[in-house]
């Protein structure tokens, strides 16, 4: 059998480590700071499109599902999923963009990379313990956050974070699954609310082989209303099944989970974690239909401009008075350069407090 995470227990601790992992990023200030950061739709346009909070908990979902049925550690797979975009910034990737390449302007040749930033927030950033920095997780969590989504930018990294980590190899098979998990998360939940909100139908995505196959399952239960609650629920859940479904049918006999919890798989060779050629190719060809009638409609794109210009405010104002940020913020200066502390402040933001204090700082947005 794989390890059981039972063996690796803490005395006088009634949980197991990575259980104990999941419990202290739950109550973590970074994952309740998540509600208010968007995934695609600003979080203020409505309460029933999806957050940062929200798609971290559908992820979670999945993968726990998933490592059930490939006899992996649930909790493992729970804890990397439930921590994976603790480091995403206020108006998603672009406002990670946007914080990236302030940072590279500056000289930071690092820049910014969301994968990294969630790792310093479990690892650094978060302030739970008097002795130390960081919520004190597990290797292979902290491994899995890190890594979990591929290729691994080893270029963002520290050599001793490379060498503690070494990104030469996969990680576990549990941060595999998080990282399939997430995509049929948000591939299935920005349908959903691009269908809510207007700025996609069905009919949009038809020339999709995957979305035609999945109307087809939802038509043959009788429903046919495509502007309907109901219809968009059965088609996510029909989705996700079939994602689901297909990912174990061909993952099963690849998945070796007799070897221990860390990462034992050259990152040359292939994931064993993924779907047939055939749906993969269906599934990019999704995503790109996505990203021309979604992710890049005239709407999202406006939102998403008014928050590259709120990012790139906030930065060149703290950056010329640091006065402004906050007394944690302003005592890391004494121990960290400039502008890694106002890029960590600024990514630590909600959407809605980035608003704010922008609107504050420089007039209505």
């Amino acid at each position: 059998m794989r390890a059981d995470e039972r063996f690796f227990g803490v005395d006088n601790d009634f949980r197991s480590p990575f259980s104990r992992d999941r419990d202290r990023i739950i109550h973590s200030g970074s994952f309740r700071k998540l509600e208010y950061k968007t995934q695609v739709f600003l979080n203020h346009e409505g309460d029933f499109f999806r957050t940062r909070l929200t798609h971290s908990i559908e992820v979670s979902q999945i993968a726990r599902s998933i490592s059930n049925n490939l006899g992996l550690v649930e909790a493992l797979a729970e804890s990397i999923a439930l921590a994976h975009d603790l480091g995403h910034t206020p108006f998603g990737h672009i406002g990670g963009d946007t914080l990236d390449i302030c940072l590279k302007k500056d000289g930071y040749t690092n820049g910014f990379e969301h994968n990294f930033q969630s790792f310093r927030v479990v690892s650094s950033l978060e302030k739970r313990y008097k002795a130390f920095d960081g919520l004190n997780l597990s290797f292979a969590t902290l491994e899995g956050i890190l890594k979990h989504s591929y290729p691994y930018k080893k270029a963002f990294l520290p050599a001793i974070i490379d060498e503690q980590f070494n990104l030469s190899t996969h990680p576990s098979i549990e941060a595999m699954v998080v990282d399939r998990a997430d995509e049929i998360a948000y591939i299935s939940h920005d349908i959903d609310d691009g269908i809510n909100s207007g700025l996609i139908t069905f009919d949009d995505l038809k020339e999709s082989e995957l979305v035609s196959l999945i109307l087809k399952k939802v038509h043959d239960e009788g429903i046919d209303k495509q502007n309907d609650e109901m219809f968009r629920y059965r088609f996510s859940s029909h989705l996700i099944n079939h994602l689901v479904y297909s990912l174990l049918d061909y993952s099963r006999d690849k998945v070796d989970n007799t070897v221990v919890l860390s990462a034992t798989i050259d990152a040359k060779e292939s994931i064993p974690i993924g779907f047939d050629k055939e749906l993969e190719t269906q599934i990019k060809k999704l995503k790109k239909l996505l990203f021309q009638k979604l992710y890049q409609s005239k709407d999202i794109t406006r939102k998403m401009y008014a928050g590259k210009q709120a990012i790139k405010g906030l930065y060149s104002a703290l950056m010329e008075d640091e006065n402004m940020l906050p007394n944690y913020y302003k005592e890391l200066l004494h121990v960290r350069k400039k502008h890694r502390v106002v890029a960590d402040y600024i990514a630590s933001m909600s959407d809605r407090y980035a608003i704010k204090l922008y609107n504050e700082l420089y007039g209505r947005i």
